[in-house]
């Protein structure tokens, strides 16, 4: 069995665990660290809106030898002061991509570059995106996150309780808030495909939290007739025993969006994988964090205020006091009753070796002495 193998089959058999729960207000304080810096950033920097949601114009032209950078040193002057976006296309095309202009300014703006690049301006394909279909993609796409968020709480009340289904759309709230800020602090553009990346690690990260809460569900069944582990305790338990798991399914899912995020967007230079890997790295990586250090304790937190968890609460606190005081005192009595016991022993075992000593010191004189001045038996 590998190391993380048996780290697992530990975790899981209670054998080892480390206390999430206890030490959640530290975790608490992270996350709102982290928000705060993604909020920051947001108001700061903003969005950068991708051209299907501000309107703008996207020009492809034939295949040609120039590089990225020498066509965007070409088009820069050329495109009425607005930032042109460049892409290297597998067919060896170029992608001009321009935000923000209008339809007089896309057709002059199209003569322009082929100019620049010695090309017809009729094999040049421009493809007009209006601002009013930018803005019923936003309308849609809020509607969808707000849908998706209401079907889960409904899911979550009904499938554990209304507790369980607060702390997962906090958690998801959670993700949402730092996706959203590490795009405005890296300055990626949003696009249809973050918007599909964020929808994808919403359901990831909601897979992470029902696993865990199906552990604790179970774990907690018929809670209130024992007395040995308090809410906190079991839902820390089943933590730890899904905490592997958890840490596989984040792991293998991270791989291969961390390929299109590196290595074809950082080194291939494809810029369209960018728009989905990011936010598929990031919410990946904030949905395992949330799912282990924010759900499982904020239900435990909420949970601990039923009057029912802090009636058990305070048996399962008295039965440990009790069982304390209960062992302290039998080992007080074995300690009190240790040095009596030994005195006696001592004091038998030291009478009994004097004893053995003064007897053979008595008995063997007289054993010497037999048959002296007694007569011999013999005649003279």
């Amino acid at each position: 069995m590998s190391r993380l193998g048996n780290l697992g089959h530990r975790l899981h058999r209670g054998e080892i665990s480390y206390d999430f729960v206890g030490h959640r207000k530290l975790w608490y304080g992270v996350s709102v660290l982290i928000t705060i810096a993604a909020i920051v950033g947001l108001a700061v920097n903003g969005l950068k809106l991708g051209i299907e949601f501000s309107g703008g114009a996207v020009f492809t032209t034939p295949k040609t030898e120039m590089s990225v950078s020498q066509v965007q040193e070409k088009v820069a002057d050329n495109t009425g002061g607005h930032q042109a976006i460049v892409q290297k296309l597998g067919s060896g095309a170029v992608r001009i991509q321009i935000s923000d202009i209008s339809l007089n300014e896309a057709k002059e703006i199209q003569g322009e570059i082929a100019t620049d690049l010695n090309v017809k301006a009729n094999d040049i394909d421009p493809q007009i995106i209006g601002p009013s279909w930018g803005d019923e993609i936003s309308k849609k796409a809020f509607q969808g996150l707000v849908i998706f968020m209401v079907l889960v709480t409904i899911y979550l009340a009904i499938a554990f309780e209304w507790r369980k289904a607060v702390a997962a759309l906090i958690a998801l709230i959670h993700d949402l808030t730092i996706t959203i800020g590490v795009y405005a602090i890296v300055g990626f553009e949003v696009t249809p495909g973050t918007v599909i990346g964020l929808l994808t690690v919403l359901g990831y990260s909601l897979y992470d939290t029902v696993v865990v809460f199906d552990g604790l569900k179970e774990s907690t069944k018929d809670i209130t007739k024992q007395n040995r582990y308090t809410y906190s305790e079991l839902a820390n338990r089943s933590l730890n025993q899904t905490l592997v798991r958890s840490i596989n399914t984040t792991v293998v899912a991270l791989l291969p969006v961390a390929g299109l995020l590196f290595v074809g967007g950082g080194l291939l230079g494809a810029g369209m994988l960018n728009d989905i890997a990011l936010s598929l790295f990031v919410g990946l990586t904030a949905g395992a964090y949330s799912s282990i250090f924010i759900a499982t304790p904020l239900v435990a937190d909420l949970k601990e205020r039923d009057p029912q968890m802090k009636a058990l609460r305070k048996r399962v606190l008295a039965k440990r006091a009790a069982d304390a005081r209960r062992g302290g005192d039998a080992e007080d009595e074995q300690q009190d009753a240790s040095p009596a016991d030994g005195d006696a022993d001592g004091g038998s075992d030291e009478d009994t070796h004097a004893g053995a000593v003064v007897g053979s010191q008595r008995t063997q004189p007289a054993r010497n002495n037999r048959g002296r001045n007694r007569p011999s038996g013999k005649r003279h």
